[in-house]
């Protein structure tokens, strides 16, 4: 990825910008250990019926209409739609190529994408995206035939590089390591490509892609306008669930707080230093390291101004 523009913060000097945030990094953890358990199923066989059917019927999203499998003797395999399969399909995946592209894309779109919301809110929005494509998937497969049980991270990681498009649109993304394309054109010509692709055999697994790039979109557009702050969120229910009485629980109090509305994405302010001013003395490193802690569980917008004057003065000084 190329560097061209800045209109994001990254603090310098202090590991603030991580190129393996955490939510990214278990993402990457979980999918790795639940492809290995795949391979594993592969060739086990439970009552004479291969495990991998096992784990697609309790956790590949399986159309609403259910699907039954000749085993050959006579016997059926039935699979039904079970509501965690929209969160569980996500971790699945068909081969090698698949969760390697999948991962690596998630990787390389998403770690700015974290390290700018914070970790909660980044996968909040990854599992979001990955569950508006599963929905569009249960409507789409009644209408198509042969339906089969649907895996993969695609639908999460379509969002995450419409998020990055929609954050960084200038931003050249090298095709094959050679041809740079700006990343809001790349994603375009993506997506081109999907609603070009809809009238073949495999429409559900398009529409799961398209389902999150729409959820991306809708997401980015709803939170330039009230900014979500998942942290106040957790906070609010926390404290209202460890309230003494029911009746001092007030819902509308508790989860409206956190969608405040704002004017637009915040940009990073700069100061000057003013060397007879008491931001001459000794910074503490232990208050830098608890606000780069504070950046990546809930990303640089939601520093307050002394916090970020802090941050500032110290990458200068470093």
């Amino acid at each position: 990825m190329g560097l061209g523009d800045r209109d994001y913060y990254r603090p310098g000097g202090f590991g603030g910008f991580s190129f393996l945030p955490p939510v990214i990094k278990k993402l990457l953890i979980i999918n790795g250990i639940v492809f290995f358990i795949q391979i594993l199923a592969q060739s086990m066989r439970f009552g004479g019926i291969p495990g991998e059917l096992y784990l697609n019927k309790f956790f590949a999203l399986v159309p609403l209409s259910g699907i039954d499998y000749s085993m050959g003797n006579g016997d059926t395999f039935s699979m039904i739609f079970l509501p965690w399969q929209l969160i569980t399909y996500q971790f699945m995946h068909g081969g090698f190529w698949h969760i390697a592209m999948n991962m690596f894309i998630l990787w390389m779109f998403g770690m700015e994408i974290e390290n700018y919301w914070g970790s909660k809110k980044f996968l909040i929005f990854y599992l979001l995206a990955g569950v508006v494509g599963g929905l569009l998937h249960l409507v789409a497969s009644p209408f198509v035939s042969g339906g089969a049980p649907t895996i993969g991270a695609s639908g999460a990681v379509y969002g995450v590089m419409v998020a990055f498009a929609m954050f960084f649109p200038d931003r050249y993304i090298y095709i094959y390591f050679l041809l740079p394309v700006k990343a809001k054109y790349l994603v375009v010509i993506l997506m081109v490509f999907e609603f070009m692709s809809v009238e073949s055999m495999d429409l559900v697994a398009h529409l799961v892609h398209i389902g999150g790039a729409a959820s991306a979109v809708i997401f980015i557009l709803l939170d330039r306008k009230y900014h979500f702050n998942f942290d106040r969120l957790f906070s609010g229910a926390a404290k209202s669930s460890s309230s003494s009485s029911g009746s001092d629980f007030n819902f509308k109090q508790t989860f409206r707080r956190p969608f405040k509305k704002e004017g637009g994405v915040e940009e990073a302010k700069f100061y000057e230093i003013n060397s007879q001013s008491k931001s001459d003395e000794a910074i503490d490193q232990g208050e830098i390291d608890r606000i780069l802690d504070k950046i990546s569980q809930s990303g640089y917008q939601n520093l307050t101004e002394k916090e970020k004057r802090i941050l500032f003065e110290a990458s200068k000084k470093n």
